[in-house]
Formats: structure tokens, sequence, C-alpha cells
């Protein structure tokens, strides 16, 4: 195993949330009672990163209210540097996640509209300052779709990261109920991102969203090289192409692989048998987070894709968005010790 010795950070931009949940078991509103606990994919990503032991930053618009304030101390305590947060007027993003039981799955219902972030964001990033010192800026298709403000932002931050030599990490995350909430061009701002980065978490279906083509060979795995393909030759920069691959039995009951495609052929993780799902929001960041960890730290594409798969099982483990463990007890998924009390 090696590590990054370069020193540079991982800057992550996005916006941060608070997510508001039901008691286990209920539907929204069927009691008072609502959890409230920081989340967002970019947020996500960097408190991952930062428990793992590398440099990372967050670069937000946050509301300048107690709500902005307790959300960037949230993410600070997990050890993110947080000079990049900018407070802003206005309100705090929120979103709604009524957890799945049994047969019935989970929802989300966003209350994000006119936010602190969506309101401000466009221009408040001073990008080549926070880009000095960066090896890697993460950011996802989440950011353009709030809207034109948004899609500015997302586009000004990979043009700065282009000019700066930084290399970028794109997760897809396609928000089609938020790209529904304005007349945003998602072909058009997502592809130029793609434009921008080196690495991607997307699949078939982000690739033909993005080209305006189908992907419709019967087999998964062949619609998943052909959209890789087509990818590799639309945007030269890319190298890497990862995504998760679930299958699910229940809402707790799941099973977990994933596949990385490079412009030299692909890498399969292992399934992972996921029972009794405590919370599978922010899977998806912890797999990205572990992913882009192995790269920024000079390992294996194997090594990398296994480690990002193995981090997004543990997340499924505790609740809220944040994965709260570190490289050490992702390591430990990883082997065979086994599920004994650790003492």
């Amino acid at each position: 195993m090696t590590r990054s010795t370069s020193g540079r950070r991982i800057l992550c931009f996005g916006e941060m949330l608070l997510r508001l949940t039901p008691n286990d078991g209920e539907l929204l509103m069927q009691s008072p009672g609502l959890t409230a606990r920081p989340g967002g994919a970019e947020a996500n990503v960097a408190v991952s990163l930062a428990r793992f032991g590398a440099p990372a930053a967050l670069a937000t618009v946050l509301p300048d209210n107690a709500l902005g304030h307790a959300a960037r101390d949230e993410v600070r305590k997990h050890g993110v540097d947080t000079a990049g947060v900018q407070f802003r007027p206005g309100r705090m993003g929120l979103y709604f996640l009524t957890p799945g039981a049994v047969r019935r799955p989970s929802e989300v219902l966003y209350d994000r509209a006119g936010s602190a972030f969506v309101q401000h964001i466009d221009g408040a990033m001073d990008w080549p300052a926070l880009l000095d010192g960066v090896e890697w800026l993460h950011l996802s298709g989440v950011t353009p779709a709030t809207g034109p403000n948004g899609s500015a932002a997302a586009l000004a931050a990979i043009a700065a990261a282009t000019a700066a030599g930084v290399k970028v990490s794109f997760d897809g995350n396609f928000r089609g109920k938020l790209w529904a909430e304005w007349a945003g061009d998602p072909p058009r701002v997502l592809g130029q991102m793609l434009a921008g980065s080196s690495l991607a978490f997307a699949d078939d279906r982000d690739f033909a969203l993005v080209l305006g083509r189908r992907f419709d060979d019967p087999d998964p795995a062949r619609r998943r090289r052909a959209a890789a393909a087509a990818a590799f030759e639309t945007w030269p920069s890319l190298e890497r192409i990862c995504c998760t691959l679930r299958v699910n039995d229940s809402v707790q009951d799941q099973t977990l692989s994933a596949v990385m495609i490079t412009r030299d052929g692909e890498r399969h993780a292992a399934p992972i048998a996921l029972t009794g799902v405590v919370d599978r929001v922010g899977g998806g960041d912890a797999f990205a987070s572990g992913v882009l960890f192995g790269v920024w730290s000079g390992w294996s594409n194997d090594e990398a894709l296994a480690f990002g798969l193995a981090a997004a099982g543990l997340k499924h483990s505790v609740p809220g968005d944040f994965n709260l463990f570190d490289e050490s007890q992702v390591r430990a998924a990883m082997s065979a010790e086994g599920f004994d009390i650790k003492r």
C-alpha cells in the first residue's frame, strides 16, 4: 500500500443540506418526531475523506444563521477544512427522507428552492485561491440541477480546475426532480462537466442521458461497456469510470458490487451481502470517497475499487448521510476477520 506524498488537498464543492427523517418505520408526519442530520453529496465525500486521513476541504455557501453555522461545525468536527465555506443571507436547504421498510421504498422530498446556496453560489467562490494546493476537485451533478446559479457555478468550477491543472472527480448524481423544477439543460451542462473530468462515477443511464443515445443491450455488462466506450471516445480526459451494482431483495436486504472501467479494461469488486440495512443514503458517496481516496493514495485500481465498495458497505450500517469509518475500519471490513465482537 502506498500513500500520496504530495500533501495536496482534495476539495469538495456542493450544497450542504439538513435531512429531516421521521421515527423508524413511520411515514412522514405520521407523528411529530423528526430527526435532523446534516448531509449533501459533496459534504458526505469530504467527511469520509477526512476520516480516512486525507486533507479534505469543503467549498459551499451556507445561510448566515444558527443552522448554517451548525452545519459548518458538524463537518469541521470530522476534520474537514471549512475555510472555503461562505455565509450569505437566506435559508438552509432541506430534504425530508421517509425511510423504506419491507417492500416500501424510501422516498425523498426536497425543500431547497431559494436556499442561500441556490441564491448566491454563482460568483461566490474565489476559485484560484480555493484551488491553490489542491490535487483533486470533487463535485456532482446535484449542483447544476439546483438552478441557473448552480449550473453556472458548477461549470465555473470545472473551468477553473482545468485551468489550474487540478484533476476532477465527478459523480453523476442525476436528480430528475430538481431539473424538472426549472428550464435547465442537463445533457449540455453535465456533458461539459464530464469533459473536464478524469474520474467519473456514472453508469450507462447517465451516459445515455448526456450523449442522447440508447444503450439497450439486454446484458447489463455489455450496456456498461458500450456506454463507457462511447464516453471515452467523447471525453478524452476521462481515465476511470466507476459505479456500484445493487440487487434489492427487500429494503433491508441487498447485495452490492462494483465495477471500474478504464481505457485498458475493467475491474470488478466481489459482491458483498448487506442484510439488515440501517440506512443506504450516502452509500454512493462513501463509495466515491473510497475510490477517490485510493486513487489519491496511489493504490492500484483493484485496491481502490475494493476499498470503495467496502466503505459503501459500512455506510449502510449507520444512520445519517455521513460515512463515519476510518481507513483501518474499512480495511478490516475488506478482510476475513468475521463479525465477532472486537475486544
